[in-house]
């Protein structure tokens, strides 16, 4: 039997900082509890708890002066508060990871998001992280999520926020995630699973693939460990959870050719050596009796025949027929090899260069392991999957896949083969590349760099040179705001031999805007509304991209004010909603506008304001016969000089002054001739007017 012992198996680094603060603080002697179990490990906790070190369920029984180390799993804001008014030193053990969710809907909060968790109701981790939320809802599956969202249609356009339980499988946030993206139309999504935690089932999920048997120690109340029993029975239905080695007496797995084991990550290393070493030493010694029942069947033999027995000889003519035939060799069946091929196929011989299909046997942390069918034992190095920094070998392969790859070594001496993926697939993308210049298709690459005469992008791991007057960006413009962007471009030139590609983003560019512009000039009519971008700005007036098409919003159309500038209203690169007065399609001219009805200050006027209001105006012209004054941007009343005081004055500006802010009270709206009156002087005279004889008491 073999047994194979997953590498992550065991503490995580947010358990382990967690169990080391609490076993310093036992050494310390200072007064210490942990707030709820320091992990979900009864072993550990019950080793604390022999050490000194208590667990306390609520913030009431922790006396001033003591110690509270807060759990791995993390706490609610009122728990911390409610230590801090019991005088408790607190020492913060929640794992960074979890920390960092309560920051994320803490802060999400305070924008006015509503949070949605994805996680196990009743588990603290995720009580703890609903209590950094007003209100918090929580689902354990992508059904539940999906029904709640359907029940309440309002509910999909709610400013959402979602996150997951950090020990929550891939499979399930994918599954939430994609449900969000489908029916929500504001949603932020965090993905908060933790990376030691996808390492782990990952690992656990390639290695229940190639074992018959898994065990996966850990405590039966961690979620984590739960959830890798289930990630395992996927591929290994003889899949047992196991607390202890004291378990493995219910477990049966002697007899198989292979055992795998993970653990979980609250699950201590002095465990995990145990249930190894007691597995170990049983499997040494059934080995050992399987030796002596081999070694009492040999001595058991038939009797041997008497060497006395008679002869019998068969007739001469009978000989021929009697003789056994010899046996056909053997025939395979259809679409089948044959024991001679096969072994032909094993003896073959390998060279540097050859191009072979095999099967992906194991992904191991160092290689790719791959089974040619040879005698050879092939490998690809992690440095050989692909030119792709960021490229994951277990999203890449799966054990079982078939591949194609390069042979790059042979070491006969040792049975090894080395092999490449990334120069089989360079040689593969070399070929699209020509490919996609004869056919003159669009590719996309990612801009690495610029120079002095361009841009390089990457595609498909080839380096693809734009030269800057390819780039799309004008002359003189700044070519850097392509880099670490991708960008869809057409390959002009290849040459192989030297290992040059030319393409152009222009290309692409203006086939794109062209079609737009046909399609704008199909579709244009007159009240039509677009959303452009402003590209320049003329003395008189604006010039809009639409879409493929430059249209004019002339200064005029602007503004329902009068403009000095078109910058006072627009800035180049804003996006704007347009509308089309008219256009000549001719002379592929266009007119739009740029003020409506509802930005009117004349509208915003009337539905604002009535004959009997009083408003606080602004003085802005001081005439002979009166004062204007500004009542909203765009609109002015006239204070005519018998409106200006109770009292005669000979001109305005003894009572007035232009910039001076004043009560007024509006007299009179002149609708047709969109004129206003106004009076200071009615204002004075409400506020001094005789009280109601009702109003004087007896």
């Amino acid at each position: 039997m073999r047994i194979e012992l997953a590498k992550t198996a065991g503490f995580c680094p947010g358990v382990k900082r967690a169990v080391n603060m609490v076993e310093m603080a036992a050494k310390s002697g200072n007064p210490t509890v942990t707030y709820g179990p320091i992990i979900h490990n009864r072993h550990v906790v019950d080793r604390f708890a022999s050490m000194g070190v208590h667990e306390v369920s609520h913030f009431s029984d922790v006396k001033p002066g003591t110690h509270v180390i807060i759990r791995s799993h993390g706490v609610s804001r009122a728990v911390y508060e409610g230590l801090r008014e019991q005088g408790a030193i607190i020492e913060d053990a929640t794992c960074p990871f979890v920390k960092r969710i309560h920051e994320i809907v803490s802060e999400a909060e305070q924008r006015g998001r509503i949070c949605l968790i994805i996680g196990v109701r009743s588990h603290p981790e995720v009580e703890a992280i609903a209590g950094w939320c007003r209100e918090p809802y929580v689902f354990e599956t992508a059904e539940e999520l999906t029904n709640w969202l359907q029940e309440d249609p309002a509910r999909q356009k709610w400013p959402l926020i979602i996150v997951s339980q950090t020990t929550s499988t891939e499979k399930l946030w994918k599954n939430c995630t994609e449900t969000i993206k489908k029916l929500c139309t504001n949603c932020e999504i965090f993905d908060t699973i933790c990376s030691a935690t996808e390492k782990r089932q990952s690992e656990a999920a390639q290695l229940a693939q190639r074992c018959e048997s898994m065990i996966v120690i850990g405590d039966r109340k961690s979620s984590n460990t739960k959830r890798l029993k289930e990630i395992c029975l996927e591929s290994c239905s003889d899949t047992c959870l196991v607390d202890s080695a004291a378990d493995l007496e219910t477990v049966r797995y002697t007899g198989k050719l292979s055992v795998g084991i993970t653990a979980g990550a609250s699950t201590p290393e002095w465990i995990i050596k145990e249930v190894y070493k007691n597995m170990s030493d049983e499997i040494k010694n059934e080995a050992v009796v399987e030796e002596a029942v081999e070694a009492v069947a040999a001595e058991t033999v038939e009797p041997a025949v008497e060497e006395t027995a008679p002869v019998v000889e068969a007739p001469a003519e009978s000989v021929e027929a009697a003789a056994p035939e010899a046996p056909e060799a053997p025939v395979a069946p259809a679409g089948e090899e044959t024991f001679d091929q096969l072994l032909e196929q094993y003896d073959k011989s390998l060279n540097t260069g050859d191009k072979v299909t095999g099967i992906v046997t194991a992904i191991n942390a160092n290689d790719v392991a791959v089974d040619l069918g040879t005698k050879h034992a092939g490998y690809i190095a992690y440095s050989e999957i692909s030119d792709d920094p960021n490229a994951k070998p277990e999203e890449m392969f799966h054990v079982g896949q078939e591949i194609e790859v390069y042979v790059i070594r042979v070491n006969d001496g040792d049975g090894t083969v080395q092999l490449s993926k990334k120069k089989l697939d360079a040689q593969k993308n070399w070929d699209d590349m020509e490919k996609a210049c004869e056919e003159k298709t669009v590719v996309e690459g990612y801009i690495t760099e610029q120079n002095k005469g361009g841009v390089v992008a990457s595609v498909k791991g080839i380096r693809v040179f734009i030269p800057a007057s390819q780039t799309g960006i004008p002359k003189d413009g700044d070519m850097s705001v392509l880099v670490k962007t991708n960008q869809k471009l057409r390959i002009t030139e290849v040459n192989r031999q030297r290992k040059r590609v030319v393409g152009s983003i222009k290309a692409v560019a203006q086939e794109a805007r062209k079609a737009a512009a046909e399609k704008i000039w199909n579709e244009i009519e007159v009240g039509k509304k677009y959303t452009g971008v402003v590209k320049s700005l003329p003395k008189f007036g604006a010039f809009v991209d639409i879409g493929g098409v430059d249209g004019l919003v002339h200064v005029s159309e602007l503004s329902w004010s009068r403009v000095k500038e078109p910058s006072d209203v627009v800035s180049i690169g804003d996006e704007i909603e347009v509308y089309v007065i008219g256009f000549d399609p001719e002379k592929k001219k266009i007119s739009l506008g740029y003020k409506t009805d509802e930005t009117n200050p004349w509208t915003i006027f009337t539905n604002n304001y009535a004959v009997g209001d009083v408003v606080n105006v602004k003085i802005v012209k001081l005439m002979t016969f009166g004062a204007f004054a500004e009542i909203i941007p765009g609109i002015d009343g006239l204070i005519h000089i018998s409106q200006i005081a109770d009292r005669r004055i000979d001109k305005p500006e003894d009572v007035l002054s232009e910039g001076q802010n004043v009560d007024v009270k509006i007299t009179a709206i002149d609708t047709e001739r969109k004129r206003i009156s106004l009076s200071i002087r009615a204002l004075l005279e409400d506020n001094y007017a005789p009280a109601d004889e009702d109003d004087y008491e007896d």
